[in-house]
């Protein structure tokens, strides 16, 4: 057994909670910009001082419209402005904030509802109010639904004109580090989702010690981060809640549709992702080179910039050779790809997923560096994460300062700390179970070396057995499968056979550019083209790189190109993008099997 921990380097409050944030925010820093929002299509600042009177003209309104301390109020929205807003509001309010997925099915709307209690439900559109509508009749507890889009925020506002400052003042103080502060429901890869307790003790510790420790990431009146993860993943309020704490200024975007635009107008200085997003920067970078009949030359950067990368982290450092090129390949390519994430950033977060060692030292070869993270719903987002000045790629960094992280005999990744999750609301079992000892089991394997940075290699319930007896963890080598352009997804399966298969879905972006490059005919798609040799071939490229990274009995030694994708509508990945291996095992067994035909 083996573990390593930090010390803290912020100390919780000992009473309080998140709402003393922007009311610190607004004393100290009273004309800082701490939010950006789009109005009429042009960003516009939002001051600490408006911020704050705009959360208490809400959370009166939600005041007046019932909610009590404790109360539970559920969030059904994408990313935007009034998002942050409400989350502050409900808390302001005494509330408890319950996300739900702006993409949640009906059925998953009443689950999530019915299961947390909440009392009311504040929904971004008309079409998001049906769906609660649908169900209402089996949410006895809910009092109320306001939409954002028919001016929510304007109308608490003025349905709360009445309520005194007083009374909001006692409201935004009841609550302590202890409390719950949100109920954030799992992704459900299995069974139905657990709403994991996370109080504010566990944000403070949280967002405190990461701000801490990227303090040159986090200056204020200096930086600024754009969110366009979903808010209601424990990741995105990870950003929303730093940027408050920092502070610095926040911008949300409801997608990654039009990001390259966002960003370009929004110029953060920071971004956090995940890793489909870095993977598609490169790849559209890399095609759009290629369309322009340069790919060679991006092809000669992309090396020089992870040659570069690698040099940095060796005692003699690059070459004066590779210094020159990589000079060169900055004026070139390399300034030009900075400028597409927005110009003025030189770092970003990434978590969610395995980064993948050749893009890690790609974008810190083009001065763009990405620090891998990891963390859980359970663990309040990042229990571990790459520092600044210590990057080691290919890991997720050393533990959050004041956190503990363990390695048990079986190889299990366990966690303590304040940032872990109080426990799953009306789950005692389950509660149990994760928390035995007084340890989070997170589920997943992985290693610590000797400097304590943790590399994650599987979950235990994905460890897939072959016929031969051999353990094969499929992260890793779908991850690598995965990088590929081509390749939106890719489950490895292969239990209880004789040897390691993969099922692989197409990027419906990618393949139209590529199908022209190579003469296929216009509108050709994974359907037309699934057993097409040129792009099965393309494919094997990818296993081939994925193979790489693993033993010869862990390898990929056939594969099925599937002719639809893994849809959340169908099932089959969660909100948060993981897969559900179960729905897809189930709903592609027939291409399973002819993996294993003879």
């Amino acid at each position: 057994m083996r573990e390593f921990s930090l010390p803290a380097l912020y100390e919780v409050p000992a009473d309080g909670n998140l709402t003393d944030l922007i009311r610190r925010n607004a004393s100290q820093h009273p004309d800082v910009a701490v939010m950006g929002r789009k109005v009429d299509g042009v960003w516009t600042d939002v001051t600490a001082t408006q911020f704050l009177a705009e959360v208490r003209g809400a959370a009166k309104g939600l005041i007046a419209a019932g909610v009590e301390p404790g109360d539970r109020v559920a969030l059904l929205s994408r990313t935007r402005y009034e998002w942050v807003l409400l989350d502050f509001a409900i808390w302001s309010a005494g509330g408890v904030t319950v996300p739900v997925y702006e993409t949640s099915s009906p059925e998953q709307i009443q689950w999530i509802l019915g299961d947390s209690g909440a009392t009311l439900v504040l929904v971004e559109s008309g079409a998001h109010q049906e769906s609660v509508e649908s169900v209402r009749a089996d949410l006895p507890e809910l009092k109320g639904i306001w939409q954002i889009e028919d001016d929510a925020v304007a109308q608490l506002t003025a349905t709360g004109l009445d309520v005194s400052d007083e009374l909001l003042d006692e409201r935004m103080s009841a609550a302590n580090a202890d409390d719950p502060a949100t109920i954030v429901y799992t992704s459900g890869t299995t069974g139905r989702p657990k709403g994991c307790v996370l109080t504010h003790r566990a944000f403070f510790a949280e967002c405190g010690n990461v701000v801490a420790r990227l303090k040159p990431l986090f200056r204020t009146g200096e930086c600024s981060v754009l969110l366009f993860l979903p808010a209601a993943h424990v990741f995105g309020r990870l950003v929303e809640i730093a940027s408050v704490m920092a502070p610095i200024r926040l911008g949300c975007v409801p997608d990654i549709k039009n990001l390259t635009d966002e960003l370009a107008s929004f110029r953060p200085t920071l971004i956090l992702g995940v890793p489909r997003v870095f993977e598609k920067v490169y790849n559209s970078a890399r095609a759009k080179a290629q369309a322009d009949g340069k790919g060679k030359i991006f092809d000669k950067a992309a090396h020089t910039a992870i040659a570069y990368s690698r040099a940095l982290s060796t005692p003699q450092g690059p070459s004066f050779g590779l210094r020159l090129k990589h000079k060169i390949f900055d004026k070139l390519v390399f300034s030009k790809l900075r400028a597409v994430l927005g110009g003025r950033g030189e770092y970003a977060i990434s978590g969610g997923a395995p980064l993948g060692e050749r893009l890690g030292h790609f974008f810190r070869g083009i001065g763009f560096t990405v620090l891998e993270g990891y963390g859980l719903t359970e663990s309040c987002a990042a229990t571990a994460f790459n520092p600044w000045d210590r990057q080691k790629i290919g890991t997720v960094g050393q533990p959050l300062p004041g956190s503990v992280v363990r390695i048990a005999d079986d190889g299990e990744v366990l966690l303590h700390g304040e940032h872990i999750f109080s426990r799953y609301w009306n789950n005692e079992a389950a509660t149990a179970e994760a928390l035995a000892d007084g340890w989070f089991h997170t589920g997943d394997i992985g290693t610590l070396d000797e400097d304590g940075y943790l590399a994650i290699t599987g979950r235990k319930k994905e460890i897939l057995v072959t016929a031969g007896g051999k353990n094969v963890a499929p992260a890793v080598i779908e991850d690598r499968i995965r990088a590929h352009a081509l390749v939106a997804e890719c489950m490895v399966v292969g239990d209880g056979r004789p040897f390691v298969g993969a099922l692989v879905t197409i990027d419906e972006e990618f393949l139209g550019r590529w199908a022209s490059e190579h003469g296929k005919p216009a509108g050709s798609t994974a359907v037309t083209l699934r057993d097409d040799a040129d792009l099965v071939a393309e494919v094997q490229r990818a296993i081939d790189d994925g193979n790489a990274a693993v033993s010869k009995a862990e390898s990929v030694r056939k594969f099925r190109i599937l002719p639809a994708q893994f849809t959340e509508e169908a099932g089959h990945i969660t909100p948060s993008l993981k897969l559900k291996r179960n729905v897809v095992a189930k709903d592609f067994a027939d291409e399973i099997e002819a993996i294993y035909r003879a």
